[in-house]
């Protein structure tokens, strides 16, 4: 797994920070149809080889499941059964400029892996992002905001397996000050995060912070 020098990764800090969507919608206005204006979650300014990173969805894993060398399973379904979530689980890469990609509005209840960071389950801090609303409506995570410390997700892999995590912590951020490190850098854990968009609007509509989900192998 690549992994960037820590003194670049903290050169690169100021750089890598959480930007709003211009995109970001209070539920019923038209948002603009540029590829980034998707709905209402960040993309994040960053790089395949950022610490933490596993590069490509097809990058092999010496610590991930199976033998060293391996492909890491991808996941296929999440579940998280406290607050009716169920979706399917699309790739997110990265946009031409560097940031990330996130779900098409038209597949807002649909939850996206950005695969630039392990997979659910790798050690690592794996990494889904999903719709609050959208110009079409409520979105898959839309009642993320009830989800409870302690509660169980459950993530389907395309080898059959079905893992489990334990949320212990959320946080609401402002899209100003984005804890991209936080997120996205490396963890000796086996780790989880959820975004979605959080909190007031601005003037034109958009939500001006973002909710984050925390949660460990189980």
């Amino acid at each position: 797994m690549f992994r960037t020098p820590a003194p670049l990764w903290r050169a690169m800090l100021p750089v890598l920070v959480c930007l709003a969507l211009t995109g970001c919608s209070s539920g019923g206005a038209d948002a603009p149809s540029a590829s980034r204006d998707s709905g209402d979650v960040p993309y994040t300014a960053t790089t395949p080889g950022a610490p933490g990173s596993a590069g490509n969805a097809d990058s092999a894993h010496a610590d991930g499941p199976g033998r060293p060398g391996s492909v890491a399973p991808r996941p296929t379904h999440l579940s998280i059964p406290s607050i009716g979530v169920n979706s399917a689980v699309m790739r997110l890469g990265l946009n031409p400029d560097g940031t990330v990609e996130v779900p098409p509005a038209e597949k807002g209840m649909t939850v996206g892996w950005y695969t630039g960071n392990p997979a659910p389950g790798e050690r690592g801090a794996a990494v889904l992002i999903g719709h609050n609303d959208t110009r079409f409506g409520k979105a898959v995570f839309h009642d993320l905001r009830k989800i409870a410390e302690g509660a169980d997700i459950a993530i389907r892999n395309d080898r059959g397996a079905e893992l489990h995590f334990r949320v212990t912590g959320t946080e609401t951020v402002s899209k100003k000050a984005f804890p991209t490190g936080k997120v996205y850098g490396a963890t000796d854990e086996r780790a989880l995060r959820l975004i979605t968009c959080d909190g007031a609007f601005d003037t034109e509509g958009h939500p001006v912070d973002n909710l984050i989900v925390y949660a460990t192998r189980s």
